[in-house]
């Protein structure tokens, strides 16, 4: 289930991804986490910030957490 905030669309999956950075936990440790690389992690972590219009993963965290949506 996608969930759809200001026009903006992100992945069941883009806000498990936020709401673990959010609790101080390393892209790497991300990625083992949700089985995927820390490459990877970060190629989704930049399409999210592209998608939200934020410069970088804090920003995206903070924009997720002000909208309640992590």
């Amino acid at each position: 289930m996608d969930v759809l905030t200001e026009g903006i669309e992100l992945s069941e999956a883009d806000l498990a991804l936020l709401a673990e950075l959010a609790k101080g936990v390393t892209v790497d440790r991300v990625g083992r986490r949700l089985d995927i690389s820390g490459r990877t992690v970060r190629r989704r972590l930049r399409a999210i910030c592209d998608r939200i219009g934020v410069a970088t993963a804090i920003e995206a965290v903070a924009w997720a957490a002000r909208r309640q949506l992590i």
